[in-house]
Parts: structure tokens; sequence; C-alpha cells
């Protein structure tokens, strides 16, 4: 299949993925999760959900055994809205790309603090 409609495919997917977790996924232990991106598999089999989700590391995982859990539901839902014969295989993996930014600036705020000129001169 063309690299297009993959990425394509896998946008579309990321749109519906999330609109699934706003409004129909009911389940209480999905706390604030964001779909961050979708990678799609060249046949459409599978295709890997990340999702960043805030919180203490106790309630990502149990977020993400959760939509584990859902990942049937939410694959039916994502080939109704899609019109889709076969969805792909749902893997949702933990997208912890934020916490990474934040630690990075943080360590660039503490090397500006440290070398920054004093006003004792």
């Amino acid at each position: 299949m063309s690299r297009i409609r993959v990425q394509k495919v896998a946008e579309q997917m990321k749109k519906e993925i999330a609109d699934i977790l706003r409004t129909s996924l009911k389940d209480p232990r999905v706390g604030f999760a964001t779909v961050t991106h979708v990678e799609v598999s060249g046949d459409l089999q599978h295709a890997k959900v990340f999702v960043s989700i805030l919180g203490s590391g106790e309630e990502k995982e149990a977020s993400l055994a959760a939509l584990t859990k859902a990942s049937g539901f939410i694959r039916g839902e994502v080939a109704r809205r899609l019109h889709m014969r076969v969805a792909p295989e749902l893997l949702f993996r933990l997208d912890d790309s934020g916490d990474y930014s934040a630690r990075i600036e943080d360590v660039l705020r503490t090397i500006r603090t440290e070398n920054a000129p004093s006003d004792e001169a």
C-alpha cells in the first residue's frame, strides 16, 4: 500500500481515537489521555497508538491498562467510523516525550541560572 495512504489512515485514526476517548469511552480508570501519534503498518493490520497521560506513574499504568482492555471496543468504533472492512489491531503505548521535554527545559533553566553573570561586581 502506498506510504501516503498509510499516513492518511494513521492521521484519521488519530482523530477518531481521540474522539472516541473523549466521548464514547466511559471507563473511569482512563484519566486525562491525549493521543499524540499513531503508527500504522504498511498492510494496515497493526497500529501503535501513542498516548500522553497526566498523573502519577501508577495512574498512567492504570490508564494504559484500561485502554488496552478497551482496545477491542475502540477498534470496532474506528472500523465503523472509517468504513474499514478490517480495522488494525491497536497497541497502546505511553508517550513520555512531554515529560522528557519538561526535564530538558529544567536542565537548561538550571544551566542558565548558574551561568548568569552576578551583580556583585
